[in-house]
């Protein structure tokens, strides 16, 4: 067996690969099965190490962006495209596979052009509130079609939704439960006071670290702030807090971090009771996964039509609050941890929310999926 698997260059549309070969192995242990062959066939992935590590083999494929306001970029996309195209219907025909297994994003596209011409089974998941361009083109010629999130079905085309299935997000092991012992001596924390967790991504967000360091005097009164900056911020928002905070007695309570590694992400999530992020999908599914209530502040639509769509999907069934960025001021912020942070009642309720939106088994599901389609080509 052979599995291919193909995305956009963000970790939103990596990761769900990696999660999705993790519940491969499970299910090929549970079941006495050999464990298919699997390649990962686009862009420079976003993570090497990562595919190394669940053996999965890289065969490159140039992939263009396509962006939605005119650019000259745009005619070198066409190109790389074009070369990404030709690439991958050779790398598809030496290999073969059983079935494709595509994340979206533009990444994706030439990987999924060249299956269809050579007629190889595909499977289609999208992340997104709002599906992406290459998902709702491939899904017409899609066996299978997983959703993350609810709002997404209604946006395809109506002859697909037959073989659509909202599944949730796929998530990787190491991080889908959060660690709930040992946090604040590991994070050298006040054990005496509750902690919120600013969670920013790897480039940071800085309409967040602005609001945050202005309200730090205000929240550190209070609370643990655990700060995840983007490692391009660091120098410059340690340097701004350490000013700030220099005559503060509540200096201690604050730990500044460019990007968190797994251990420390899943110790700040156990022992925070309020969580401030963005709002990519596959930020959203960990919160929940880990049922911790949340403030919520997408991109602006302007600069990304995704993150304001899936923040007030999720934000519908109770699990967090969104705050727009025009809106999302230090004065906004204290309010807004001091309402939730200290009401035990709707804490308990957000976060109740948040695990119903959760869907923890979406791995396993897509896997189950891929592996079928794998098996249905074997010879009986």
């Amino acid at each position: 067996m052979k599995i291919v698997m193909t995305g956009g260059g963000t970790g939103g549309h990596f990761y769900p690969h990696i999660a999705v070969a993790e519940a491969i192995e499970d299910i090929c242990k549970e079941r006495v099965l050999v464990e298919p062959e699997l390649f990962y066939v686009g862009p420079k992935p976003f993570d090497a190490e990562a595919l190394l590590e669940h053996d999965i083999i890289y065969k490159p494929s140039p992939a263009g962006k396509m962006r939605r306001y005119p650019s000259l970029l745009n005619v070198f996309g066409v190109f790389s495209t074009a070369i990404g195209i030709i690439r991958s219907t050779a790398q598809l025909f030496g290999l073969y596979p059983d079935v494709v297994f595509s994340t979206g994003g533009y990444g994706a596209f030439p990987t999924l052009y060249a299956a269809r011409l050579l007629r190889i089974p595909i499977i289609v998941y999208d992340a997104d509130a709002t599906p992406g361009r290459v998902s709702l083109w491939s899904s017409k010629f899609a066996r299978w079609i997983a959703l993350a999130h609810p709002d997404a079905a209604a946006k395809f085309p109506a002859g697909v939704r037959d073989r659509i299935a909202r599944v949730g997000h796929p998530i990787r092991r190491e991080i889908q439960s959060a660690t709930r012992e040992g946090g604040y001596e590991f994070l050298k924390l006040d054990p005496s006071a509750p902690t919120i967790f600013i969670m920013g991504g790897s480039q940071g967000a800085q309409a967040i670290n602005n609001a945050v360091l202005d309200a730090l005097p205000t929240l550190l009164k209070e609370f643990n702030v655990v700060h995840q900056v983007g490692t391009a911020n660091l120098g410059e928002v340690s340097s701004i807090a350490s000013v700030t905070l220099r005559d503060s007695r509540y200096a201690e309570r604050y730990k500044i971090f460019g990007l968190l590694n797994t251990l420390a992400m899943r110790m700040a999530a156990g022992i925070s009771k309020l969580i401030v992020a963005r709002a990519g999908s596959g930020t959203i599914f960990e919160i929940a996964s880990w049922g911790i209530p949340s403030i919520l502040v997408p991109i602006p639509e302007d600069v990304s039509h995704d993150q304001t769509k899936n923040a007030f999907s999720y934000a519908r069934g109770g699990a967090a609050v969104v705050v727009e960025q025009r809106n999302f001021t230090p004065h906004v912020l204290v309010a807004e941890v001091e309402r939730i942070a200290g009401d035990d009642e709707v804490r308990a309720k957000m976060s109740a929310a948040a695990k119903v939106y959760a869907r923890p088994d979406a791995a396993r599901k897509i896997a189950t999926a891929l592996l079928d389609e794998a098996l249905s080509h074997e010879p009986v």
